[in-house]
């Protein structure tokens, strides 16, 4: 193919590409409000983590000034759920100093306390009314995601339909690429296609699951508990949440293709085990500074969270060139071969 050819066809996969991106950023928005819910949960499940940590360090009373027996009022400091119902700040409720079985004083409610549909008898331990395995998690107006816009919903979901519809047709955006390197490749080696474009998909499904699952969350967990350290309240907004969970779940997704680039480039004989084993000290350090890029924070125990899957998949890269690797041979080479065999 002339320069101009090359051009054309790119061209062609270029809009090919962008009409598939197109129709799966349509689908896509139908959706997008569910979509951006699924993401957010991460952050919400570690806003509400961090809150109910607080709130047992600072709800149960100190009562060992206490006699048994004492009564006294107990008052709410923040905002709270109890039995699914909202208590706000301020509420007290009569409490009294009791004496367990084991001789430990705790506080407990002097009178039934009705809430909602249900009679907490009185001498229910304070600890069982905010403890979290004794009521449903729950989300309170500060574990949720804030807009500073008045468009920010309608803005937010058209990035969310955006990102979505990529990831949607990625098949097919890997199948344009491919097209578009076929013809420089011989013709036993375009029948590689296949397991290309399945490997690709499969590995960046994953990398958005690791980072969805396991990245993110030990992040958000190390960045939201500096500011609860910190004696700040949290007010995240949810398109900055959205380009930090989106940058981490594609990076990740990105990096996860280093199998699929290795069996490729392996089944070109364009690299051996030997050549990657041999630069295993490049691909460390590279993976490294990788790392630090795509970590959200500067402390060492996320970098190597991201850093040791990388590193995973590079030695793992090396097997599959091993099973798979071959010497490159021309259509020629390989009728020749076959004819003398």
């Amino acid at each position: 193919m002339s320069f101009l050819e090359h051009l054309d066809e790119l061209r062609r996969r270029l809009i090919y590409s962008a009409t598939a991106i197109f129709l799966a950023f349509g689908i896509c928005f139908t959706f997008a409000d569910r979509i951006y819910h699924f993401l957010e949960v991460p952050v919400l499940q570690q806003l509400a983590k961090l809150r109910l940590a607080r709130l047992a360090e600072g709800t149960t009373p100190n009562i060992d000034q206490l006699k048994e027996g004492t009564e006294f009022q107990y008052t709410f400091a923040t905002d709270q759920k109890v039995q699914n119902v909202k208590v706000p700040a301020g509420t007290t409720i009569p409490a009294k100093v009791k004496r367990e079985p084991d001789g430990k004083l705790v506080a407990v409610t002097a009178q039934p306390w009705v809430i909602n549909k249900t009679v907490l008898p009185a001498e229910t331990p304070l600890s069982a009314v905010f403890g979290e395995g004794e009521l449903p998690l729950g989300l309170s107006e500060n574990d949720q995601l804030v807009l500073t816009k008045v468009t920010g919903a309608f803005t937010l979901y058209m990035q969310v339909a955006l990102y979505a519809g990529i990831a949607l047709a990625l098949p097919f955006l890997l199948y344009q690429i491919w097209a578009f390197v076929a013809p420089g490749l011989y013709q036993h080696e375009k029948r590689f296609v296949l397991p290309v474009i399945l490997m690709g998909s499969i590995f960046f499904i994953l990398g958005a699951a690791f980072g969805y699952k396991i990245a993110f969350p030990a992040a958000a967990n190390y960045l939201l508990g500096l500011q609860v350290e910190g004696n700040f309240r949290p007010m995240i907004t949810a398109d900055d949440y959205f380009d930090l969970i989106i940058i981490i779940m594609l990076g990740l997704g990105i990096v996860f293709q280093i199998p699929t680039i290795a069996f490729l480039l392996g089944r070109l004989g364009l690299i051996t085990p030997r050549t990657l084993w041999r630069a295993w000290r490049y691909a460390v350090m590279v993976i490294v500074v990788l790392a630090a890029v795509l970590t959200p924070t500067a402390d060492a125990f996320n970098m190597i969270l991201f850093a040791a899957p990388m590193l995973f998949l590079y030695f793992f890269s090396i097997g599959i060139v091993w099973l798979f690797g071959k010497p490159r041979r021309s259509d020629a080479e390989l009728r020749e071969l076959a004819h003398s065999k």
